[in-house]
């Protein structure tokens, strides 16, 4: 094959693979738009558009066109693609062969009965958590859990169930290897927590936060919106090709790099949620608007290379920037501006910084501190991982996850609503998908340090409301690099000199809050 043969197969594949991912697009809108401005007696007609187009979009990413120029591309020799495309377009070549696989493994009717089913959990969800009715969700939970298992004995039959489940969220993650993660982390987590809890009986803890940072009328939601507004900014969100808006559960979406749609919500009974749910979200959002561009915009090596890495740059901004003493410093004249109260002079961003990083177990994954979140994530994965190997029925749900709260955290959900509906993310079939939101915690520790080596006045920058060094290295060694690494351990290499190390979490963990609680440092 002549350099021009491969080119004009490489430019083919590109082609098709785009017309798939503008259709992609349009489903991420639709799906933006019925978590946020849909109306309630639309859910059935979006249920069936968003079928119909889930079919097409199967269609475009099964078409013989892709399938042919891959397979030129494919039976050529290595040496052959080297020498014509680049480490960048041997990567598209190889994502788009992974996806095209799986993909023409699962029919076009089972990929809009996803789409259909999904739409629909999702509404009865809602409705669910709103009633804190476990039984009313139940049924449609256990067609959707039955419809994953499908999709995946199909689409990766050599692959366990779990295991192929983590795979479309985590490249290459095995249950197995979850389990020894989580064991590594068990049990220094649960010292340090335990002591964190001695230091809160015997008077050592943090005072309770003064009147000011108090939950309370004074937090009103359109003040702190608008306070967030200006913190998005800062930090780095384009809003000329994105928006901020409110819905049920936060998250970030839209139609790719150009359009990236975030939410939050926010409660004067909770206010940390939603200033710290838009520094979340801002950081997912700004990794979108950071993907690469140009001639590989629409290709697989400019998406994300996973959920695990995509949370930890959110997680990264929320708990190593967003909670920061040096953060408050910038933050809280800011937040004066449109939420008065925090003029009082008993307010100080030291304060702000113990509110924030306060130690209690609680119910509520989203609202979970550092210390006991991996708990929430266990928790989960060890549900998931039984309602997969046939261990667990959908039914005993809120009695076991009841159990193991009690068991992880000592706490107990009064409802289901403060229990097994808290989450989105089975109502969309996203079994697999809660170990990456502790991988990305993980992630993000070992990535902040290693900026911290790089930018040796980051904390400096912080304290004066200066976040571009921080965002444009991100967006260098992260955001920019997509998915050229085969995997999350081979970005990290490059990104921090090691594979992901969960004793990196831990002596951070034991650093901070030996701070705040006056315990035994890591080093």
């Amino acid at each position: 094959a002549t350099e021009a043969d491969v080119r004009g197969a490489y430019e083919r594949m590109c082609a098709a693979v785009r017309e798939a991912v503008r259709l992609e697009e349009v489903m991420g809108l639709l799906g933006w738009d019925e978590q946020v401005m849909m109306p309630p007696g639309a859910a059935e007609a979006r249920g069936r558009q968003k079928a119909v187009v889930a079919a097409v979009v199967h269609d475009k990413l099964t078409d013989s066109r892709l399938g042919d120029a891959l397979r030129e591309l494919r039976e050529l020799p290595g040496e052959r693609l080297d020498a014509v495309l680049d480490e960048w377009e041997r990567a598209n070549v190889r994502d788009a062969a992974r996806r095209f696989e799986r993909k023409t493994r699962m029919s076009r009717e089972l990929a809009a009965r996803e789409a259909e089913l999904t739409s629909r959990a999702y509404q009865v969800w809602v409705e669910a958590r709103a009633e804190s009715n476990f039984e009313k969700f139940a049924p449609v939970l256990q067609e959707v859990l039955e419809h994953t298992k499908l999709v995946m004995s199909l689409t990766k039959p050599e692959m366990d169930a779990y295991d192929a489940a983590l795979d479309e969220f985590e490249r290459g993650m095995s249950a197995a290897r979850l389990t020894e993660i989580f064991d590594e982390l068990r049990a220094p987590l649960q010292a340090l927590l335990n002591e964190i809890v001695e230091a809160e009986r015997s008077g050592c803890a943090p005072k309770d936060p003064v009147e000011a940072l108090q939950a309370g009328p004074q937090w009103d939601p359109d003040q702190q919106e608008a306070f967030c507004r200006e913190v998005a900014a800062a930090l780095g969100f384009d809003s000329a090709r994105g928006r901020l808006d409110r819905s049920v559960h936060p998250f970030t979406g839209g139609a790719g790099p150009h359009d990236v749609r975030m939410t939050t919500r926010f409660s004067a009974d909770n206010w940390a949620e939603g200033i710290m749910g838009l520094v979340h979200e801002a950081g997912h959002a700004m990794y979108e608007q950071g993907r690469r561009g140009g001639a590989h915009d629409a290709l697989p090596v400019s998406e994300p290379l996973s959920y695990g890495v995509h949370e930890s740059q959110s997680l990264l901004w929320e708990r190593c920037v967003g909670q920061s003493e040096a953060f408050w410093a910038w933050a809280l004249p800011v937040a004066a501006r449109s939420l008065p109260h925090l003029r009082e002079p008993s307010v100080s961003a030291r304060g702000a910084y113990e509110a924030l990083n306060r130690v209690r177990p609680s119910l509520i994954r989203v609202d979970a501190d550092e210390v006991t979140y991996p708990f929430h994530i266990m928790l989960r994965f060890e549900l998931e991982r039984g309602l997969f190997d046939g261990s667990l029925r959908v039914a005993d749900l809120p009695r076991v996850w009841n159990e193991k709260m009690r068991e992880y955290l000592g706490v107990e959900p009064p409802s289901d609503k403060e229990g097994v509906l808290q989450d989105v993310h089975w109502s969309g079939a996203a079994f697999g998908y809660f170990p990456s939101y502790a991988l990305g915690a993980m992630m993000a520790v070992q990535i902040f340090e290693a900026a911290g080596r790089a930018l040796p006045s980051l904390q400096a920058d912080m304290r004066r409301g200066e976040f571009g060094a921080l965002r444009a290295w991100l967006n260098e060694t992260v955001h920019s690099v997509g998915s050229l690494y085969p995997s999350p351990d081979d970005l990290l290499r490059a990104v921090t000199g090691s594979p992901l190390q969960p004793a990196v979490f831990v002596r951070y963990l034991r650093n901070k809050y030996a701070g705040l609680y006056g315990i035994a440092r890591a080093d």
